[in-house]
């Protein structure tokens, strides 16, 4: 099968208003140059749009004319390299989406712990974010939740109590296997991060896990939340304030 033949058989199996990129067409070796004729060729006719360079989408037609992706379409092409996640969303977008915060940014935070994300989708700007462990599909709710941890102080128009709230259900709901991983996770974070964890681990009763948090700590750091002993009253065995 030549190369022309092959992305034209690909690009069938392509659903109508998806994005891809030649990591999604799995371009075999050397053969990006003639893959890249092929493409171009395709967009002459019609039957795919060039998005902006390497980014390409299969239109959809409707009653009402074509459709370009959709923002979370074309923000996909930023999470996954080879069919494979390696990025996650995070900030404000991601808070907003747990209805911690009710503001909607125009900047998109992409974490990842293998490459810089950058770039736009439509009128949102991505930038990128650091994660501080491997990212995989399973990884990443665990890593969500850390990240609102770690950016407590700092969620727009945040009601601690509501995050507090927010972070114990979730923890509380874990499965041992997720509770182990989430656990290890933590200790990677900011100190401040396993801090916080731990108070909480204390309070939901999960003592191997919370002394296995203190041993990763300075006990003699004081770690700022704005935290009150009535909404986590585990706060002075971990120095938070």
């Amino acid at each position: 099968m030549n190369i022309t033949t092959y992305i034209k058989d690909k690009i069938t199996r392509i659903d109508e208003g998806s994005a891809f990129t030649y990591d999604d067409l799995a371009i075999p070796n050397g053969e990006f140059t003639a893959a890249s004729k092929s493409l171009s060729r395709l967009v002459r006719a019609g039957t795919i749009k060039r998005y902006r360079k390497g980014v390409y989408y299969k239109p959809k037609q409707t009653d009402f004319g074509e459709l370009k992706p959709s923002d979370s379409e074309l923000l996909k092409i930023y999470l996954f390299e080879n069919n494979k996640q390696v990025a996650y969303i995070t900030g404000v977008r991601l808070y907003n989406q747990l209805s911690l915060t009710t503001q909607v940014p125009n900047v998109i935070r992409i974490a990842s712990n293998t490459k810089q994300v950058r770039g736009k989708v439509g009128n949102t700007i991505v930038r990128p974010a650091k994660s501080y462990v491997v990212v995989s599909k399973k990884n990443i709710p665990l890593l969500q939740i850390l990240d609102v941890a770690k950016d407590f102080k700092s969620i727009p128009d945040g009601n601690r109590s509501q995050i507090l709230s927010f972070l114990k259900t979730k923890i509380a709901q874990f499965s041992a296997k997720d509770l182990e991983r989430f656990t290890t996770f933590a200790k990677a974070y900011p100190p401040k991060v396993a801090a916080l964890i731990g108070a909480i681990f204390e309070v939901l009763g999960f003592e191997k896990q919370s002394q296995a948090l203190r041993k990763s700590i300075n006990t003699l750091s004081t770690y700022s939340f704005g935290i009150t002993e009535d909404l986590l009253p585990t706060i002075n065995n971990w120095n938070i304030a």
